[in-house]
């Protein structure tokens, strides 16, 4: 036992909550945000102020055109891994051998691929620096084994945690059936809690072309999580955390609410009482791309895509115009009663001892 921790202790493999549930999930949230999200937000700027080298074809791949936001989106599988082998202290060669497990496991994840590439990465990256430097052939022997661990990983657990997500999809589809008020609650809370978890609530939502009223409670539950933890934790993060939570990704608190899960009740909260105002008071639809309903304020994306809904539906004659209370709507549901709510519900947390001063620190 002691030889086995002097190994694991020079290998730098350190089996703890705070190396997998804190590093390696706050690296993978900076992976996913430089590649998807990144590639999403500039695949819509470029279409909707009608930027041509935004919009332009850049390259074909095996029949697929690419532009330049949808090569960065392309690429989410390989950075997410990469960005968890550079906080799991991978050496070079097990650090780029990743990327062709985080493609793997992401291709192979499909909805599910993001929580596919994190439990897929750490255990293959653990697995290369063991083995990295143990033999004269490194060169070989480590790229080899980490690419073949990761590759076999992806084919054998990748699938069922797609399905897994695809489950929660499912659930996000059945609440749609339901009435307004509960569908605003379940869909809100269930989109915004996948929007700030290690799952791709953007390629569910585009998997199951959410749309309509269930779009428009989820842009309200990822806007509620996203302009909630950036406006709760201003204190800690500044004006640097401020954006980067409110138009970049909540997921960047991952690592606090596996510390605190706590930390996690005034968004959710938010989210819970923003959800149904959208579907019953404005009935807020989102009818612009389905990923647009899982995307919140990253880079505007979410309130973007309920005003090209809105624009589609007065071309196509469902809406006659975009209305004075629309905008009302998008602007307090995307930005104003999430703040308002999380802060007053935070405040609260905060009296009952729940949560304590750095626990949003990012």
């Amino acid at each position: 036992m002691d030889k086995i921790k002097e190994f694991l202790k020079k290998k730098d493999i350190e089996i703890s909550l705070k190396r997998y549930g804190i590093d390696a999930l706050g690296a993978m949230a900076q992976g996913l945000f430089c590649s998807l999200l990144i590639g999403t937000i500039i695949n819509t700027i470029g279409t909707q102020f009608h930027i041509g080298f935004l919009t332009e074809t850049v390259a074909t791949v095996a029949g697929i055109d690419y532009t330049v936001g949808g090569m960065a989106s392309a690429m989410s599988g390989p950075a997410m891994a990469v960005a968890i082998g550079y906080a799991l202290k991978c050496p070079p060669l097990v650090l780029f051998s990743m990327i062709t497990v985080g493609f793997a496991s992401n291709a192979l994840g499909g909805a599910g691929g993001p929580l596919a590439v994190l439990f897929v990465a750490i255990i293959s990256a653990e697995i290369g620096k063991a083995i990295s430097k143990e033999t004269k052939i490194d060169i070989l022997v480590t790229p080899l084994v980490t690419i073949g661990v990761g590759v076999f990983l992806s084919w054998l657990i990748a699938p069922p945690i797609g399905a897994a997500a695809m489950s929660l999809g499912n659930l996000i589809m059945w609440a749609t059936e339901l009435q307004p008020f509960i569908m605003g609650i379940l869909v809100s809370v269930i989109v915004g809690m996948a929007l700030t978890l290690p799952i791709s609530s953007a390629a569910i939502c585009a998997a199951l072309l959410l749309s309509g009223l269930a779009g428009g409670a989820a842009v309200a539950g990822c806007c509620a999580q996203m302009v909630g933890f950036a406006v709760i934790s201003y204190k800690e993060n500044k004006v640097g955390g401020l954006i980067s939570q409110g138009i970049g990704t909540s997921m960047l608190q991952m690592g606090n609410i596996v510390k605190n899960p706590r930390i996690w009740i005034a968004p959710t909260l938010a989210s819970a009482l923003t959800g149904p105002i959208a579907t019953c008071v404005f009935k807020m639809d989102m009818n612009g791309s389905p990923i647009s309903s899982g995307m919140g304020t990253c880079g505007f994306v979410g309130p973007l895509g309920v005003y090209t809904g809105w624009v589609n539906d007065v071309a196509n004659g469902t809406k006659t115009s975009i209305t004075g209370f629309d905008w009302l709507g998008m602007l307090l549901i995307c930005f104003v009663l999430p703040a308002v709510f999380s802060l007053i519900i935070h405040k609260v947390v905060v009296k009952l001892g729940w949560v304590k001063e750095g626990d949003l620190k990012i």
